[in-house]
């Protein structure tokens, strides 16, 4: 059985996309024939502080799910304050760059970037053991703090994250991308580098969701993720406009803007926005089984990412609510998935849900069956992962 490294700054039983889509990649290594070793932080995403399980210790070693999990140190922090976060981040990347450096690791590793400053340090140390370095980038970074307005262009810290994307770009021999624009951007930093789409679909490990349509009750519109800056949830609950429209809005989820969310709802109960708080797993699942259409939010639009929550949500049945922009509106598009408003432009999102909120409830239970029934061929992780082994990326 053939080995392989994973590296990732996320993993479960951590929440969120990039832990999913991590978690995913490596078990379906596994079903492949790979031994298959994360090497990760201590748990502590998304609050920024150790889960009880790994308080007071400096490194664990775990096997989830046939998957060997090694844990390193972490000053965890979710803190705004930049100091502490950049001394979050070089804590986990001193421990990283000694565990690559001094212990036996396979000859394939996949890198999980951003972040840059983890990526470079995996990159740097394994192209000293010439290891095959297959870079997973999920977002373009900085490029993205640019867009969404937490660095400026042509700043110290702009340039020093430039130089540390083109390194990595440059010493990976391979480079898989999460969309077409990512790949795009890679080429015209690296244009002879081999790259290779690799989407963030689902592997819900279930033949059928059952999702339930309940004719006497509104339309359930959900967002469910990251409550963080790139999302604009904050800003959305602000803006939607329910009024008179039987439709209701409801909100799972953690993050930064939780606490503004909740003040508002507060303050403003007549928005008919419903907050739940986070949820584990399958109870969000086993929630969701009664709700109807998926909004799928960014704050702007962001060069090269694509939402996975298209592809979490479409794979379950759940129509979507598009309102990032860029290359997911082709996705929405195309696989006649739902909706779509502009990024950004509030008139015409309420325009679209006055429309949604006009659909007869038989109408929509139809339109779930046949998206569920579809996504097993349009996103398919497993056809992806026997795809890329064909071509001998992993």
């Amino acid at each position: 059985m053939e080995e392989i490294l994973i590296v990732s700054n996320y993993y479960p039983p951590e929440k969120g996309a990039a832990a999913n889509r991590i978690e995913q990649m490596a078990l379906k290594l596994n079903q492949n024939k790979y031994k298959v070793t994360v090497v990760c932080p201590l748990g502590n995403y998304p609050k920024g502080e150790l889960f009880p399980e790994y308080k007071g210790k400096f490194s664990v070693t775990e096997m989830l799910q046939e998957i060997t999990v090694k844990r390193l140190w972490i000053y965890p922090s979710n803190s705004k304050n930049f100091i502490i976060r950049v001394f979050s981040i070089l804590s986990f990347s001193i421990s990283l760059f000694f565990f690559l450096m001094f212990k036996k690791t396979p000859k394939k590793v996949i890198v999980q970037s951003p972040p840059l400053l983890l990526s470079f340090i995996s990159v740097f140390t394994l192209s000293f053991k010439s290891k095959k370095i297959i870079l997973n980038v999920s977002d373009l970074w900085p490029l993205a703090a640019v867009e969404l307005g937490v660095m400026k262009p042509n700043s110290l810290s702009h340039e020093v994250l430039c130089f540390l994307e083109r390194y990595i770009y440059r010493k990976s021999t391979l480079i898989l991308g999460q969309s077409n624009e990512i790949i795009t951007h890679v080429k015209t930093i690296v244009p002879a580098k081999s790259c290779f789409l690799y989407r963030n679909f689902p592997d819900h490990k279930t033949t059928e969701f059952n999702l339930t349509t309940t004719l006497d009750e509104p339309i359930k519109l959900f967002y469910a993720g990251l409550l963080g800056v790139a999302q604009g949830v904050f800003e959305l609950c602000k803006h939607i406009n329910l009024k008179d429209l039987s439709i209701e809005f409801h909100i799972f989820g953690d993050g930064a803007e939780k606490k503004q969310i909740e003040d508002f709802m507060r303050n403003h109960p007549e928005k008919k926005i419903i907050f739940h708080g986070m949820m584990e797993r399958n109870q969000l699942l086993d929630k969701l089984k009664t709700f109807d259409i998926a909004l799928v939010p960014l704050k702007t639009r962001i060069y090269g990412s694509v939402p996975s929550k298209i592809f979490e949500y479409g794979s379950l049945g759940f129509p979507v609510l598009y309102f990032g922009g860029g290359e997911g509106e082709d996705i929405v598009n195309g696989n006649n998935m739902g909706w779509i408003a502009p990024v950004g432009d509030y008139v015409t999102l309420n325009k679209e849900i006055q429309q949604i909120s006009s659909i007869q409830k038989n109408d929509l239970n139809q339109l779930k069956s046949k998206l569920y029934h579809q996504s097993k061929t349009s996103f398919n992780l497993d056809k992806q992962i026997t795809d890329l082994l064909s071509k001998d990326v992993f």
